[in-house]
């Protein structure tokens, strides 16, 4: 019974590790980060790891993707100043 979930995680996984790798935009790979932290902490969850899915889910679905939207929103500030000074 566990194995098709398992099976089914772990695909979840790789669709989301490799749509990450194939988005261009910072923005939105921040966005799919996210989505691959939360697919990674219900594979844990599956593979009976409470306490590293707990962690995934902070670190890798809301922290880290918060960062990169952060780091991404004040790089681009001062391109959009530089531009309207023109």
């Amino acid at each position: 019974m566990d194995d098709p979930l398992i099976v089914v995680a772990l695909v979840l996984v790789a669709v989301s590790a490799t749509a990450a790798v194939a988005v261009r935009d910072p923005a939105r790979q921040a966005l799919v980060l996210a989505v691959l932290g939360t697919v990674l902490a219900v594979l844990f969850t599956v593979l009976q790891a409470p306490d590293v899915a707990l962690s995934q889910l902070a670190v890798g679905s809301a922290l880290t993707p918060l960062l990169i939207m952060l780091s991404v929103r004040k790089v681009r500030r001062p391109q959009r100043k530089k531009e309207a000074d023109r």
